[in-house]
């Protein structure tokens, strides 16, 4: 499972699993232990997590979510240890992790909801940062390659 078979569906709470489309929405199971499945329509929205991103005052101006939980990961591993319902520990989380994020358009409720899709990651779906580990060894191995036959 990756970020492209997971999605976010306003005014559900928690994070699903894409499990397949119909005529008329997708079907989608949830990532918790209940594994409820259900039919979402065209009028929910639907964000899958590897379309989501975070506002940068940058250049770039926005940062994959993808990016984000790959250097949460690498920073802080099973544990970020944010107290959620501190709205300042939160921004302090977020300034470290995106030192440029745009303060005056990603609200405490982003910040909450990025630690909290993290933990669902990580107990409900925890290949997506291990495939992540293995395409970064790999592209180490590449590089180091290129590099030895240059």
């Amino acid at each position: 499972m990756d970020l492209n078979e997971i999605a976010s569906i306003s005014g559900k709470g928690g994070l699903f699993h894409i499990v397949k489309p119909t005529r008329s929405g997708v079907i989608v199971e949830s990532l918790d232990e209940q594994k409820k499945k259900l039919v979402i329509g065209a009028n929910h929205r639907v964000s899958v997590l590897k379309e989501v991103s975070i506002y940068t005052t940058d250049t770039e101006g926005s940062v994959p979510l993808e990016e984000v939980f790959k250097k949460i990961h690498e920073e802080f591993g099973d544990d970020p240890g944010v107290d959620t319902s501190d709205a300042e520990e939160l921004k302090a989380f977020t300034k470290h992790i995106i030192p440029d994020y745009d303060e005056e358009r990603v609200y405490p409720s982003d910040m909450k909801k990025l630690v909290n899709w993290y933990g669902v990651l990580l107990q409900y779906a925890p290949e997506v940062f291990e495939q992540k580990e293995e395409e970064n060894k790999e592209a180490k191995a590449e590089e180091s390659s290129k590099e030895e036959k240059e």
